[in-house]
């Protein structure tokens, strides 16, 4: 298994117009389907504001870029990106390996 991160920026206050759209466009309950395994998706307290860091989960990175490649197929995740695209100031993604004694395997 390896972990992908996530972490996106937002423009100052534009962090709950994202999470709105996220929701309301069915871009969330189609992420999750495609993606499949939702490790966690959180919203920063402390440090760096206006941010999101997401962890999804893939058998390989041939299924991750698989699984990505479905979810760009679809054209309400395209009306997604376009709609919420001017909210981002920056995106990070970072492929996470576990150690032989993580409890995630």
């Amino acid at each position: 298994m390896i972990v992908e991160q996530r972490t996106y920026d937002f423009h100052p206050g534009k962090l709950p117009e994202f999470l709105s759209l996220y929701e309301e466009t069915g871009a969330r309950d189609l992420q999750t389907k495609i993606l499949g395994n939702l490790i966690g998706y959180f919203s920063t307290e402390i440090g760096t504001f206006n941010q999101t860091v997401h962890l999804w989960g893939y058998v390989s990175l041939d299924d991750r870029m698989k699984r990505r490649a479905e979810l760009m197929d679809q054209k309400l995740w395209r009306d997604f990106l376009a709609q919420v695209l001017h909210l981002l100031q920056k995106q990070e993604s970072a492929i996470l390996v576990p150690t032989k004694f993580s409890p995630i395997r």
